[in-house]
């Protein structure tokens, strides 16, 4: 099959630190290569892919210092890909939703996978309007404020089966990774490990949008004692930190469209203390894979019982649900049944996928 990926251009594909999306197109890239499809990666110039790379600007922009607006650079990357729209079987976008106006205009198969989160208001009258757009969710609580929307699936993230290893020996600390940013719940995590009596390492970028909120809820709480701050790591950095520790800690305090980290940390063989929130009760297994609870008290006891959770299950939990391998087949599948839409739709019907 002839497939087009269409990346955000804010980071490269794949990111070379922090970078949730990038990476995610990446992993199925390499997948759908692997596995002999025809693919083409429209994406920012510093990318690295076993497909066709189509650079639609140098570097990516977050570190590109002369770009102020993001915005045309996308808008230019859309025109592209629809330029070569009839050189592909089908057209995946992980862009949101700035093609919505052309890709109805356009006699391809397409499909929009949304990687973010959904319960914003404003978004409402969009996606009434752009009713019959095929989309897919990374989650099925994602997908929940708009649920009017025409979701042909949902399809499960998933990591090279070969990127971490799992570590059958229980660490004695607990590890935080992400980003500090109000909704990822740093105080909490905190608060959490320090209740608990276990050192918390944590492997973080501070974006600037967020460094005021950095510099006046958090740095503070990172000089006391058994809280380590080890700024962004790399993939060898992510490794030790995760595979090392006793188990994760995820407070987040907003509807998690998916989380990452969670499954990154169950492929090193570590179980993970989550908020019930968003994503996180269909990603972790309660009782099995880790606990999912409801506030600091209930994580504080949560994790006194993280010795209980085997972390060879963990591990097979990944490699039964949380694969590249699984998520490429998931998608192959949804490909399959848009490019049957558009074969059958009379040649004169736009979008040749027809209404929701």
């Amino acid at each position: 099959m002839r497939i087009a990926q269409v990346a955000p251009l804010d980071e490269s594909v794949p990111p070379k630190t922090y970078g949730g999306t990038e990476r995610v197109v990446h992993y199925l890239t390499e997948e759908l290569v692997r596995r002999g499809h025809e693919v083409t990666l429209f994406a920012s110039g510093d990318s690295h892919t076993s497909a066709r790379l189509v650079p639609l600007v140098d570097q990516a922009l977050v570190q590109d210092e002369r770009s102020q607006d993001r915005l045309p650079h996308h808008l230019l990357m859309l025109e592209r890909v629809l330029q070569e729209a009839r050189e592909f079987d089908l057209i995946h976008f992980h862009c949101d939703y700035l093609h919505f106006p052309l890709s109805r205009r356009t006699p391809v198969a397409m499909l929009t996978t949304l990687h973010g989160r959904l319960d914003i208001p404003d978004l409402v009258p969009l996606y009434h309007e752009f009713a019959e757009v095929p989309l897919v969710s990374i989650s099925e609580a994602q997908r929940a404020p708009l649920a009017h929307a025409y979701w042909v699936g949902t399809v499960y993230h998933g990591l090279p089966e070969d990127l971490y290893r799992a570590r059958e020996q229980r660490g004695d600390y607990l590890a935080m990774l992400g980003r500090i940013s109000p909704e990822k719940g740093v105080p909490q995590a905190i608060e959490i490990a320090t209740r608990a009596g276990l050192e918390l390492r944590i492997a973080a970028k501070v974006d600037p949008t967020d460094q005021e909120y950095f510099e006046q809820s958090v740095r503070h709480l990172l000089e006391r004692p058994g809280v380590k701050f080890l700024g962004e790591v790399d993939e060898a950095g992510k490794q030790e930190l995760l595979a090392g520790a006793l188990g994760l800690l995820f407070p987040v305090d907003w509807p998690e469209p998916f989380g990452l980290v969670m499954i990154e940390a169950l492929a090193c063989g570590t179980p993970v203390v989550a908020f019930r929130r968003g994503s996180v009760p269909e990603v972790i297994e309660d009782g099995v894979t880790g606990f999912v609870v409801d506030d600091i008290e209930h994580a504080v006891e949560a994790v006194k019982r993280l010795p209980e959770l085997s972390r060879r299950d963990c591990r097979a939990a990944f490699e039964r649900r949380f694969t590249a391998a699984r998520m490429a087949e998931d998608y192959l599948a949804l490909y399959d049944r848009m490019v049957k839409l558009v074969a059958a739709a009379p040649a004169t019907e736009l979008p040749p996928w027809g209404a929701a």
